[in-house]
């Protein structure tokens, strides 16, 4: 095996191994040699590609911030309108984080240990990305009737609904994984208005109104 392939195979075995002890014993409590030695590496090769607990939790966070992009270019990418796009995004999001153990570990860092990955951070870049596709495509009819086309006439009410739809259920899947099943998913977003945008906004706080977790 090429060394620079067996440096990036020990690399991610390391993140890997980091995210398992995190998500075991919290960050504070993880050890380096215990890390190395889950991940069946010598404390001298976690120490090649890592100087320190701190930048190993900084690769952790990167790794699942790449994951997260992953995910996120597929919901810019979809052709759906924005009700059906999001929840396709909510189900692939929960799924991943259910079989990630890395995006899991990232997703439970400190925002102040992580910066990007806290609820708040969260709830900014996904209403920023919901209410783009929001402003350009059709909401569509999340029952499963034929999606409209046309331009959401309340783009900012609807993405902030979706925000707090899909932040809340990441949350309440951290204590409860039934949340993240893909058919309650789908049941859910069939209990939607069919025009979200008809929500009145008083109703609905903004990502900068809603409490930071952490």
């Amino acid at each position: 095996m090429p060394t620079q392939h067996r440096a990036i195979q020990s690399r991610q075995a390391l993140i890997r191994s980091a995210a398992e002890t995190f998500l075991e014993k919290g960050v504070p409590a993880a050890g380096m040699v215990e890390i190395s030695r889950r991940a069946r590496l010598s404390k001298g090769a976690l120490y090649f590609h890592f100087t320190s607990k701190d930048d190993l939790t900084l690769a952790v966070r990167d790794a699942a911030l790449a994951t997260l992009q992953e995910i996120e270019n597929g919901f810019t990418c979809s052709t759906q309108p924005l009700a059906t796009a999001v929840r396709d995004f909510a189900v692939e999001l929960f799924g991943r984080v259910e079989s990630d153990v890395v995006l899991r570990a990232g997703l439970r860092l400190r925002p102040e240990t992580a910066p990007g990955l806290g609820i708040y951070a969260l709830e900014q870049r996904w209403y920023a990305l919901f209410l783009d596709k929001a402003v350009t495509c059709g909401t569509g009819e999340p029952g499963g009737r034929a999606p409209s086309q046309a331009p959401d006439a309340e783009p900012r009410r609807t993405a902030q609904l979706l925000t707090s739809l899909v932040v809340g259920l990441l949350h309440l899947g951290g204590e409860d994984g039934t949340w993240w099943d893909k058919e309650a998913v789908v049941d859910l977003w069939r209990l939607l208005p069919a025009a979200p945008s008809r929500v009145p906004a008083a109703g609905i706080p903004t990502p900068a109104q809603m409490p930071a977790a952490g």
